[in-house]
């Protein structure tokens, strides 16, 4: 059985999971039988990997018919990290104005998707249409990129090789050096780290991690949603406890309490608490899914940019 052929609940969270060694170790296995081994790891919960926040209401990802909506626009860029031409999409905000500077917000996939898992599976679309319409959020422009930068960055049919996974730590460079100069040039983003976050779900929680917190120049705003193995050492990733103080705005930490990954965002909560880093750290009820991505997006958007 493939990954493709999975019930779609099983695929996707399947798809925040590889090894974690795979980007330190080409030889490592980043087999499916090993993904599946990472997401059944044992759940062990401290006092206070707690919820924070409560579910959002049941109608947090439906329009209203009369909701004034943002509008979700193909993007496509020139990286020489994959000599090829990329493809994002760029959401633009409801009430939205050419002759208006916006906050920008970089949100990252899992290892099965591309730049429509947030969109099409989390609806972040209309998460973020419903908060703002109802002024809850600010209004914000939102990238969504494909963070596997490779020549042929389709998703592959067994997602858990080396080669994938070296992909998303690739996309650093492709980030940082080609999508971000790109979307200055052509939207009215504002370029400063006050007004840039960068967040992910899963694999994409472990980019956050390691470009956010490795980026403070860039990011002030940083939110990692059930982080997959792909996360470096709290130690790497934070090694100046003083300087993330200072820097960030919002570190937020979130994963589900049935999700066998947890330990690797409990590691980066216990970490920071150690040294001081004022983080929140959302421990809520569900899996490794959509429900929980969805619920911490519509958490995290409304304290951004504040």
């Amino acid at each position: 059985m493939t990954l493709r052929s999975l019930p779609i609940a099983l695929a996707i969270s399947l798809a925040g999971l590889t090894a974690t060694a795979a980007t330190q170790d080409p030889a490592a296995d980043t087999s499916p039988d090993r993904a599946r081994a990472n997401f059944a790891r044992p759940i062990e919960l401290a006092p206070d990997d707690v919820r924070l926040f409560a579910e959002p209401p049941a109608e947090y990802r439906t329009l209203p018919g009369d909701t004034l909506r943002g509008e979700l626009h193909s993007f496509e860029y020139d990286s020489a990290v994959t000599r090829t031409r990329r493809k994002a999409q760029v959401y633009l905000p409801p009430g939205y104005s050419a002759e208006q500077r916006y906050p920008v917000l970089y949100l990252l996939h899992g290892i099965g998707g591309n730049e429509h898992e947030w969109t099409g599976y989390v609806k972040a679309d209309a998460i973020l249409d419903s908060l703002i319409a109802a002024k809850k959020a600010v209004p914000m422009i939102v990238v969504f990129p494909n963070g596997r930068a490779r020549a042929d960055d389709g998703v592959p049919e067994n997602p858990f090789t080396p080669e994938n996974a070296a992909a998303f730590a690739a996309f650093e460079r492709d980030l940082f050096d080609h999508l971000i100069p790109a979307i200055e040039r052509n939207f009215p983003v504002r370029s400063d780290a006050t007004h840039r976050a960068l967040a992910g779900l899963s694999m994409g929680g472990g980019q956050t991690f390691n470009f956010g917190l490795t980026h403070l120049d860039s990011f002030s705003w940083i939110g990692a949603f059930s982080a997959a193995p792909n996360t470096r050492p709290p130690a790497e990733l934070v090694p100046n406890p003083a300087e993330t103080r200072a820097r960030l705005k919002l570190l937020y930490i979130s994963c589900g309490n049935k999700d066998g990954l947890i330990n690797f965002s409990q590691a980066m909560h216990v970490y920071l608490k150690q040294h001081d880093v004022p983080h929140l750290w959302n421990v809520d009820d569900h899996g490794h899914n959509g429900e929980t991505w969805g619920s911490n997006l519509y958490h995290f958007a409304q304290r951004l940019f504040r």
